[in-house]
């Protein structure tokens, strides 16, 4: 799968692929990265790409004639493969679409703003807007890079075992349980019996029930409003359990790791 970044900042796209498991695709030719420039489009001497906003205003905007040349490059060396312009203003990124996006035949466009962003007209050349997020960063090679890392854990090789993307959170709709390796117990925290007793049905069956659990507790939202009978009777069984008591500090929370952030949302060091 090919990737094309339309950006002013190359270097940072490249250095992305040195290593883990992007470097691992990019060797074994599953992966592939192009950077298009758009000062090599640029019309005067300075190669210019930025001008001041009309109606005034802070920063420089982004001129439409490179960025749009440099578009219609990428889709000679990517015909039919969509063009994600990064804008805080786009839809949100999310797993299926990660999953949806690994399906296009040749690879995706990313391209990348910077400054205050470009001129509006820049939008009727590409496919879709793409957020990350609610925030802003100062560039869109961020955006694309986390956009195309998500969307290389789909390729068949890239992982090594497909399933390592499969059983993620969000690929089930909820959040992952939690996993475990050695030491049995690391400072009085011991992994649960159920993982170490060989019953691979009864690891399923926790492993889902705890996938529920974390996501009532931390994205309750995810719960879809049809459960199946037997996701109903997990969750009563996890609401009968934690029924008036509290649930545990967990790190990142208010007094929850010694030298951790306080008073920051539950979902910090969690996957």
């Amino acid at each position: 799968m090919k990737f094309i970044f339309i950006t002013l900042f190359p270097e940072q796209i490249e250095a992305a692929g040195r290593y883990s498991m992007i470097k691992r695709g990019l060797d074994a030719g599953l992966l592939e990265l192009e950077c298009v420039n758009p000062r090599d489009f640029s019309r005067d001497k300075h190669r210019s790409v930025d001008d001041t906003p009309f109606g005034g205003g802070v920063g420089m905007v982004l001129k439409p004639e490179p960025v749009v040349e440099a578009i219609r490059l990428a889709r000679q060396k990517l015909p039919g493969a969509p063009v994600l312009a990064m804008s805080p203003g786009g839809v949100t990124f999310s797993q299926p679409l990660a999953e949806q996006w690994a399906r296009c035949e040749g690879g995706l466009i990313f391209v990348c703003g910077h400054y205050e962003g470009f001129d509006e007209r820049v939008y009727h050349y590409v496919d879709a807007k793409v957020s990350v997020g609610d925030y802003v960063l100062t560039g869109g090679e961020l955006p694309a890079l986390l956009i195309m890392d998500a969307v290389s854990r789909f390729v068949p090789g890239v992982l090594g075992k497909l399933a390592s993307a499969e059983e993620d959170s969000f690929s089930s709709g909820l959040l992952e349980y939690p996993q475990y390796t050695r030491p049995v117990d690391f400072e009085g925290l011991v992994v649960p019996e159920v993982l170490r007793n060989g019953n691979h049905q009864l690891i399923a069956q926790w492993r889902r029930k705890e996938s529920l659990r974390a996501t009532l507790r931390r994205r309750p939202d995810l719960l879809p409003a049809q459960l199946s009978k037997a996701d109903a009777k997990l969750l009563a069984e996890i609401r009968s359990e934690e029924k008036g008591t509290e649930a545990p500090v967990l790190p990142g929370e208010a007094g929850g790791m010694e030298g951790a952030p306080g008073n920051l949302p539950g979902t910090w060091g969690r996957k």
